[in-house]
């Protein structure tokens, strides 16, 4: 794991963070404000996945 980026934590924290308030919103009422909301959450959790090393957020089940 050599290619971990500089801000490993704080990038991970808010890449969970992000994620579970996705989850959240898309158990709220269908708004434009509600999927507007996950457009731009789901922009910035693209933009730290890019960051880390491919497959990194990745859940096995």
């Amino acid at each position: 794991m050599n290619n971990l980026p500089k801000g490993f934590p704080e990038y991970s924290i808010m890449y969970s963070t992000l994620f579970k308030k996705i989850e959240e919103l898309k158990k709220e009422n269908e708004t434009t404000e509600t999927k507007l909301k996950i457009k731009k959450y789901q922009t910035e959790l693209d933009k730290i996945k890019k960051i880390f090393p491919e497959g990194f957020f990745d859940i096995e089940k």
